[in-house]
């Protein structure tokens, strides 16, 4: 099968691997049809995730249709159109049971980064009957690969780790596909104003559309003063850090309000500066997640129901085997305008 392959940092190429096979009772093979390529895996090919060793196929997004079962598998058979989390989940350890599925001891984030991914014709599921989602008859599958990963992952690790409240004031640092993931979820609770920042103008041009009160450019303005300015010298209630640089967090440290949030989101690959000098007195509250998926049956319904449209999200298409020109679109999103790119297999 045709595969796409981390080498190193900043190496890459589809390759021909096998075709996985059943290794344990759990574990379902999955025929793609379609995936995308994540903002995680762009700081993979850069060196940034340690766990993921060279050789390894990425991809932890997309749906499919189920190939294989092992035997104990029991809620899904061949032939069956499923939707694949990005987090492989037991379900019978102590962190899934506490609903930590991101650190499950036997699955946690493992495709594309301890095991193969789904950037392939094919890839196999550790704890398929916990780790798949049967896709309802009509639904729109090209929609629901966005529920693979960035919008559960804007919705738990910035929009409920945030606390954003009704008549909340938020800003949001970073306009990519996971800014924008948790712009959309926010809406879910009514905040008074949300603020978009990022250096991209097009992106900011996007987050207005999407429901953005007010946005910043921080190429053309110091972010920070832009916001608290905005927010009459106050700050903000909830800063959602969702780029993954140090830049980004030190400006949500910079327009957090006494008593907020900050809710970090992004993957970082460096240290981070923490100034408590003058945070110490503010009673703020500051959040890490590695997404759970615990809202994705919920996120599905609102999807099925009208609520929230996820193809909003999605710019380009492109087949496996352009897979290099997806990567460099999406990794050139300032002059493309990417945000998220369907890949058909």
């Amino acid at each position: 099968m045709k595969a796409f392959v981390y080498q190193g940092p900043g190496a890459k190429a589809l390759e021909d691997r096998p075709v996985p096979v059943i290794q344990s009772p759990g574990d379902a093979v999955v025929r793609m049809i379609k995936t995308t390529i994540c903002g995680t895996d762009l700081h993979i090919l850069k060196g940034d995730v340690p766990t993921c060793a060279p050789g390894r196929i990425l991809g932890h997004e997309g749906m499919g249709v189920v190939d294989k079962i092992g035997p104990g598998v029991t809620a899904f058979q061949p032939g069956d159109h499923v939707l694949i989390s990005c987090i492989s989940a037991c379900g019978k350890c102590e962190y899934c049971r506490r609903g930590m599925y991101s650190h499950c001891t036997t699955g946690g984030w493992i495709l594309g980064n301890e095991i193969d991914g789904t950037q392939a014709e094919y890839v196999r599921i550790p704890h398929a009957d916990t780790s798949l989602y049967p896709i309802p008859a009509g639904a729109d599958e090209e929609a629901l690969v966005m529920l693979s990963d960035i919008l559960p992952t804007g919705f738990e690790c910035g929009v409920l780790n945030g606390k954003v409240a009704p008549g909340a004031t938020v800003a949001i640092v970073g306009a990519g596909p996971i800014g924008l993931a948790a712009l959309l979820t926010a809406q879910f609770y009514s905040p008074a104003a949300i603020i978009m920042v990022d250096f991209d103008a097009n992106r900011l041009t996007v987050a207005e559309r999407f429901g953005a009160t007010s946005t910043v450019n921080a190429g053309q303005e110091n972010p920070a003063e832009a916001v608290m300015t905005l927010t009459g010298g106050r700050g903000v209630d909830t800063a959602i850090e969702a780029v993954g640089v140090p830049a980004s967090f030190i400006t949500c440290e910079n327009i957090i309000a006494p008593g907020g949030t900050i809710a970090n989101v992004g993957v970082h690959g460096m240290k981070v500066d923490l100034h408590l000098e003058r945070l110490w007195s503010q009673n703020i509250a500051i959040t890490t997640r590695l997404v759970d998926t615990v809202t994705t049956p919920m996120l599905l319904k609102t999807v099925q129901a009208g609520k929230l449209d996820p193809t909003r999200l999605i710019t380009h298409h492109f087949l496996l085997g352009d897979i290099l020109d997806a990567y460099e679109t999406f990794g050139h999103a300032a002059n493309t305008g990417a945000l998220k790119v369907i890949i058909e297999i």
